[in-house]
């Protein structure tokens, strides 16, 4: 999604809840620190109070230099106190996805650019995809920042510890990433297919949600009272 289309969806997003929004910001839609703060501040004028950022390059598996990423989320912190404002920094470091050699080698890169960012100014170091305990339980111990999780099944082939798990293993964040979606999108197929091919509504009579809260949350969405 363009900056430009990401913009009107926060911007509706932002108006229709009532509880603090934050954005994904990919990679920063820009290729210099300039362009980044540019967009980051695009995005704040749309009334959101936190953005996730990462560390690797849009399109491609590579990273950013830990060095310029760092400098980046520091050039956002400063345009966030400038405007009076705490921006949420939520630092995504893709070392796990792009890097290449051991399961122990990803973990000291991560590890290492988180506690960078961190000392930057980012609130909370997003690492992903991991799932297992003793990694999780590491990353927590050796970043100094909030840790960020992604619980999202399927991902890196894995499964996601439970949230009770997460917590007590001290995780701060947990995020669900395109999981929500791809599930929608599944739950769409099989409806489909059962209306193709049965030609029988019994998967959409038993998903669908009452008229009567689906009105509600319309008239939530919009701004009228319930």
């Amino acid at each position: 999604m363009r900056l430009s289309e990401m913009l009107v969806v926060v911007s509706g997003i932002v108006k229709a809840v009532n509880v603090p929004v934050t954005a994904d910001m990919e990679a920063g839609y820009g290729d210099t620190t300039d362009d980044v703060v540019s967009s980051v501040k695009a995005m704040i004028d749309t009334g959101v109070v936190g953005i996730n950022i990462e560390d690797s390059i849009a399109l491609s598996p590579v990273l950013t230099e830990e060095m310029e990423f760092s400098e980046r989320i520091a050039a956002i912190r400063e345009l966030s106190d400038a405007q009076g404002l705490h921006l949420v920094i939520n630092a995504r470091t893709d070392a796990f996805y792009t890097s290449s050699g051991s399961t122990n080698e990803k973990l000291t890169e991560s590890i290492r650019r988180g506690n960078s960012y961190a000392e930057a100014g980012a609130d909370c170091v997003f690492v992903q995809p991991v799932w297992e305990r003793e990694i999780i339980s590491t990353l927590v111990k050796e970043i100094n920042a909030p840790i960020n999780i992604l619980a999202n099944p399927g991902i890196g082939g894995g499964t996601p510890p439970s949230v009770s798990e997460l917590h007590e293993l001290g995780v701060a964040r947990l995020s669900l990433g395109s999981g929500l979606m791809k599930a929608t999108l599944a739950l769409t197929k099989k409806v489909a297919d059962e209306l193709s091919g049965e030609g029988t509504y019994k998967t959409l009579q038993e998903m669908m949600t009452p008229l009567s809260e689906a009105a509600k949350a319309y008239k939530m969405a919009i701004g009228l009272d319930a």
